[in-house]
């Protein structure tokens, strides 16, 4: 089975980072993926706006927390996941999030990002980080 997604957006809202109870680091942010259509009747370029729930764990997340920001253009990669909750009128819902993997800065060098990839399992220390 395969469970895979790959996204290039603009975070909508700064990275939200917490703690779990057992101290594992989370970041939370939500991510706007852009889609260029044309309308097969009127030719009118049309412009569709997805918008992704994404989340962070450990080391990826304090990454994201420290070094994205609203507007800041990235390429994620994860696998979705969804959850279900009640919600203040007793409804039972579904919401789905990206469970990030894989994160690569894509803002251009000089606007205080940096085109670096960082993920799960990379053993990454202060010395790494190319700014």
């Amino acid at each position: 089975m395969l469970n895979k997604i790959m996204l290039i957006g603009n975070l909508g809202r700064d990275p939200e980072m917490s703690y779990t109870p057992s101290g594992k680091a989370i970041t939370k942010f939500s991510l706007a993926v852009n889609r260029r259509t044309r309308d097969r009747e009127s030719g009118e370029r049309r412009e569709e706006t997805q918008w992704f729930n994404i989340v962070a764990w450990d080391q990826l997340a304090e990454t994201c927390n420290s070094y994205l920001h609203k507007g800041s253009k990235v390429y994620i990669e994860g696998r979705m996941t969804s959850r279900r909750y009640t919600n203040k009128d007793g409804v039972e819902m579904t919401a789905w999030e990206v469970v990030a993997e894989n994160m690569q800065m894509l803002d251009a060098k000089g606007t205080g990002q940096s085109s670096g990839g960082y993920g799960e399992g990379g053993d990454m220390g202060a010395d790494d980080i190319p700014f």
